[in-house]
């Protein structure tokens, strides 16, 4: 681990804002809330961790890429190809 980057400080507060607003939408769907406003809410969430997630990969890019690289360079890059086969 390369210690808290201000990239994942930026995710992890993404994340935890995420987690908080998906808790609102858990209680506003028990609470048969209006559904546009419960999308809004999801949309809320979805950007958020789109946001946590891109600045997780961009730290990743920036920290641990390059000496993944020199270490097993096929390996980097297979990793890469998942990350964004998964990401679709």
């Amino acid at each position: 681990m390369h210690g808290t980057t201000p990239k994942k400080q930026k995710a992890l507060k993404c994340a935890r804002q995420s987690l908080g607003t998906l808790e609102k939408v858990v209680n506003m769907i028990e609470a048969d809330r209006y559904c546009p406003e419960v999308i809004q809410q999801i949309d809320s969430v979805i950007g958020l961790l789109k946001t946590a997630k891109r600045e997780l990969l961009a730290g990743h890019l920036d920290t641990c890429l390059l000496p993944k690289m020199k270490e097993d360079k096929k390996k980097a890059i297979e990793e890469l190809l998942k990350i964004f086969n998964l990401s679709g």
